[in-house]
């Protein structure tokens, strides 16, 4: 079994195959973040060079079926694997958590890309503050290079490539707290909160701060998934879809 990980789902599901189910599970992170949390099994890092290098490796390992439970926003490799897949016909199924979904009181404004979240933050409609918390990942800081404002820039590792001109790194990791998020909005001063729809609880605080304090944000929409492909929304749901699609074993 191969899972593609890099998520907290992806090491539940890993250790929820490896201990409970006793099957043979490789694990392949992409290696973008310097110290990841290791799910149990055989691991890999690093990626595999494109689509027909993964459609190479599902047949040489003769490979049972490929979970993708990497990042919702890892398109690249979603579609690779996609395309690898339908090649080899290697039974896919996309785990992916469920996107947040707006409450009451929120003040969200939802874009497509990178690009537009940049774009928004001169709409006056959108919000008339200067001061951003940019939580969207180092690799997707450039977009935001021309941008006048002034961004407290979250990131796990450091940031690489063009960065806003007025910033301040602030290197944090996951889960957060609602409680840390007030205080950490409060105390700079933040107007506007932009983020990728990321799902989950471990950052979806900024969420419910950015509501009590009534800052907009703007959320960028996922990539859509290849046409095709089965997904399901937790690690149940994907060991259930493993067990009725693949002979699922040591």
């Amino acid at each position: 079994m191969l899972v593609l990980g890099g998520t907290a789902e992806a090491r539940r599901l890993a250790e929820a195959l490896v201990d409970e189910d006793a099957v043979h599970v490789v694990s392949s992170l992409a290696g973008r973040v310097r110290s990841p949390a290791l799910p149990p099994g055989e691991v890999r890092v690093g990626g595999f060079g494109g689509p027909e290098a993964l459609a190479a490796h599902l047949r040489e390992h003769r490979v049972a079926a490929v979970v993708d439970a990497t990042h919702p926003f890892a398109a690249t490799i979603t579609a690779h694997a996609a395309q690898a897949a339908a090649e080899t016909g290697t039974p896919l199924v996309v785990l992916r958590r469920p996107a947040w979904t707006a409450s009451p009181g929120d003040r969200w404004h939802r874009v497509p890309t990178l690009d537009a979240a940049a774009t928004a933050l001169d709409d006056r409609r959108v919000t008339r503050g200067e001061r951003v918390l940019l939580t969207t990942g180092r690799q997707g800081l450039a977009a935001f290079a021309g941008n006048r404002q002034w961004f407290l820039l979250r990131v796990v590792d450091p940031p690489e490539g063009p960065l806003p001109v007025r910033s301040r790194i602030l290197r944090a990791r996951g889960p957060f707290t609602l409680e840390g998020e007030l205080w950490l909005m409060t105390t700079h001063g933040i107007d506007v909160v932009v983020t990728k729809d990321s799902g989950g609880d471990a950052t979806s605080a900024k969420l419910a701060a950015a509501r009590r304090l009534g800052r907009p944000v703007v959320v960028v929409d996922r990539p859509p998934l290849p046409p095709g492909v089965p997904s399901v929304a937790d690690v149940a749901d994907a060991r259930r879809w493993l067990a009725a699609n693949t002979a699922m074993g040591p």
